[in-house]
C-alpha cells in the first residue's frame, strides 16, 4: 500500500535538503508534490507515467513538478525506503533539466526523447 502523501513530502523535503544550495539558483517556485497522476502525452493504454517535470512558467517561474499519483501507481506496492529512492532518483533528474536548462544545455531533453521514441517504437512493435 502506498505511504501517504504527507509523508512523501516529508521523504521529499529530506531529499530536496541533502542537495547544494547551488542547485536552488533561479528556481523561484520550488518544488511542489502534485496529488494527481499525469500521463504522458504519448503514453499508449494509459502505461507510461510522468513522474516529474521540470517546469518554465511566465507567471510562476522555474520550479519542479513531482505527481505523488504517479509514483502510487508505478511504485504504490514497493516499502517506503525503495520509494525514497525512486523520489530521490525522479528529483535529481528534475534538478539536471534545471541545471541544463540555465547552461543552455539539451542533453537529458534529447535522452529523454530518444526514450520516448523506443517507447512509442516498442508499442508500435517496431524494432530497433
Amino acid at each position: 500500500m502506498m505511504i501517504p502523501i504527507e509523508d512523501m513530502e516529508t521523504m521529499l523535503d529530506d531529499i530536496a535538503g541533502e542537495l547544494p544550495q547551488e542547485f536552488y539558483k533561479y528556481l523561484n517556485g520550488g518544488i511542489i508534490l502534485l496529488p494527481e497522476a499525469k500521463y504522458h502525452a504519448k503514453s499508449t493504454g494509459n502505461d507510461l507515467f510522468v513522474m516529474g517535470e521540470y517546469r518554465i512558467d511566465g507567471h510562476l517561474g522555474r520550479y519542479i513538478a513531482l505527481y505523488y499519483g504517479s509514483f502510487a501507481s508505478v511504485f504504490g506496492q514497493l516499502p517506503p525506503e525503495r520509494i525514497k529512492e525512486e523520489l530521490r532518483h525522479t528529483l535529481k533528474h528534475e534538478f539536471r533539466h534545471h541545471l541544463e536548462s540555465l547552461a543552455g544545455e539539451k542533453d537529458l531533453e534529447i535522452q529523454d526523447a530518444m526514450d520516448i521514441a523506443k517507447y512509442t517504437d516498442d508499442k508500435a512493435g517496431r524494432v530497433q
